[in-house]
């Protein structure tokens, strides 16, 4: 089925993402921030990993207290990243290239700055008061609840002209719209509308599972962890009514690729939010597989990594998404997230062997993967030296509010450096000149020290790199039907050092091994697998990330952190 564009309704399907946080990308203009013609200047190179969407993150008006996620202005871009002509020349550019431009929406909130706001803290009676949600004070004074903001301290901020609360789920900067009213809704369709008529091709949809809030706004009394509000505002009653209106109204009749961003969702919520029949988004982000070195579910406390958990909770969204209908977002990295090869590998002995084993991990998976700027190059989060570097609004607030919970400063200082957004925020490494070639001024936030060991030309001139590596794998997806449509099957389970996992169609099947630990190991495939194997069929090695080349046999040599894919076809 074709529809607007002449493109089928699942195009994406079969696509990859490149997440680019424009901040932080290219800067053109020698003021130490990207912006969107620095963008324009390296399509060739997003090109060459043969990337299909670059998913462009805010560049509307806005005060920057949450690096854009507070728009002031939803019609017009920031000074800071160029102008609409700029913009449009970026969707013109990408066109000509035959690929695709998603942008981001933030309305789950505005800033306090946009003209909506202003008017709506004018008066009680302003038309504009009910766009977002007030409430009187409790008996004592104090905020309406108990909920707590993203960000740390209460969710509520006191107008002192109306003497009311305001509802703040982010910074106190971020006041939530209110979607019970239509009117507010009939804003979000035009302004997605016009974004849409400017020819973007997909939308990512910030926090949007926070929409719909319980009317009734209770206190939460603290039997379901972590007690902070979340479970009367996620996924909330009326939030898919709510998401169906926008696939009606806009997505599907521009044949839009969308995926909703789900705070502390469910893979219940996830099979709704994407499976086709339901007409809301096409897949969803969900950030449960982040979760596993959060002690009880606590960021801003530390553990090592659960590899098990994180195997299961890998394994259970491919299943359950597959058997209800949904589709994922595959994902490592992202602007809100340290970086993984940090996080999950040994960047520092094994960097290229384990940037090239997450890699080939994620994109055998089944779902729409997403490559967030510099994770092809293997970019490791910083060295940090002292608390003034971090430019995160959460970092900081929380640096404060650990030492408030009892921690020394040096140790609310390690625990920011291990959980800070702006781990993954600092600049794109292009190469090995000064400021490593990112601006020819002074960066916003601090450059990597590495840069003159880890940078893209480097990589993109080396056939065996990390970029080559995701290059071949990207293609993998375009080419190999068994990557979009085969069945998950776990094949390790139980085993400390190795994930491994098959995915089946009715011709080909993929087979992913990889060993998550410095060791060399020995991996085993059950024998309820091999034996359900055709016996004229031939296993070709797709990809490795060692010199070594290890055929598929039912006992499998494994290198430290290395990884390896082979594709099972049945010999005509």
């Amino acid at each position: 089925m074709l529809t607007k564009g002449n493109q089928p309704r699942d195009w994406w399907r079969a696509s990859t993402v490149y997440q680019v946080y424009p901040k932080s990308f290219n800067d053109t203009t020698g003021r130490g921030t990207g912006d969107i013609r620095g963008l324009t200047e390296k399509l060739d190179y997003i090109k060459g990993l043969g990337i299909d969407i670059v998913w462009l993150q805010p560049v509307y008006v806005s005060p920057q207290n949450d690096n854009g996620y507070d728009v002031a202005d939803y019609y017009n871009i920031d000074p800071a990243y160029g102008t609409m002509e700029d913009f449009d020349e970026l969707v013109q550019e990408l066109k000509n290239r035959s690929m695709h431009l998603m942008i981001d929406i933030v309305v789950n909130h505005s800033s306090t700055e946009h003209r909506w706001f202003k008017e709506a803290k004018s008066s009680r009676d302003n038309p504009y008061r009910d766009y977002y949600i007030w409430k009187d004070p409790a008996e004592d004074g104090g905020p309406p609840n108990n909920w707590q903001s993203k960000f740390g301290g209460p969710a509520w901020q006191f107008d002192e002209g109306t003497e009311q609360y305001y509802l703040t789920l982010y910074d106190k900067t971020q006041a939530d719209l209110n979607w019970e009213n239509e009117k507010v809704r009939q804003e979000v369709v035009d302004l997605l509308t016009f974004w849409a008529e400017k020819g973007v091709s997909g939308f990512r949809m910030d926090v949007i599972n926070l929409i719909s809030k319980d009317p009734s706004f209770p206190n939460d009394d603290g039997s379901v962890p972590p007690g902070d509000g979340r479970k009367f505002y996620t996924d909330g009653p009326r939030v898919h009514e709510y998401v169906k209106e926008l696939n009606e109204k806009v997505f599907r009749p521009y044949n839009l690729v969308t995926v909703g961003e789900m705070s502390s969702t469910t893979l219940e919520h996830c099979i709704r939010y994407s499976n086709p029949e339901e007409n809301e988004f096409s897949m969803t982000f969900n950030f449960h597989h982040l979760k596993v070195d959060y002690p009880n579910g606590q960021k801003w406390e530390l553990k090592p990594y659960d590899f098990e958990e994180l195997k299961k909770v890998l394994s259970d969204w491919q299943i359950g998404m597959q058997q209800g209908g949904g589709w994922n977002a595959l994902f490592w990295n992202n602007h809100d997230q340290p970086r993984s090869l940090t996080r999950f590998t040994n960047e520092d002995q094994y960097r290229n062997e384990s940037a090239k084993l997450l890699a080939t991990t994620l994109h055998g998976l089944q779902g729409t993967p997403y490559v967030y700027q510099g994770e092809e190059i293997g970019m490791p989060d910083p060295k940090w030296n002292d608390i003034s570097e971090f430019r995160d609004i959460e970092s900081r607030n929380m640096y404060e509010i650990l030492q408030l919970r009892g921690k020394t400063p040096e140790e609310a200082a390690h625990i920011v450096s291990v959980r800070s957004r702006d781990n993954s925020r600092l600049p794109m490494l292009w190469d090995d000149s000064d400021q490593a070639g990112f601006t020819t001024g002074t960066p916003w936030i601090k450059i990597d020290e590495r840069y003159p060991l880890i940078n893209a030309k480097a990589q993109v001139e080396d056939y065996n790199s990390i970029y080559h590596h995701y290059r071949k794998l990207i293609e993998f997806r375009k080419s190999i039907p068994v990557f979009t449509d085969g069945r998950y099957v776990r094949l390790d389970v139980g085993h400390p050092q190795v994930y491994a996992y098959a995915r089946i169609n009715s011709e080909e099947t993929l087979v992913v091994i990889s060993n998550f630990s410095k060791e060399e190991v020995r991996f085993e495939l059950p024998k309820k697998f091999t034996e359900n194997l055709p016996e004229d069929r031939l296993a070709e090695l797709l990809i490795g990330n060692t010199a070594e080349e290890p055929e598929l046999t039912p006992i499998v040599k494994l290198s430290p952190y290395g990884s390896y894919m082979w594709l099972i076809k049945t010999i005509q």
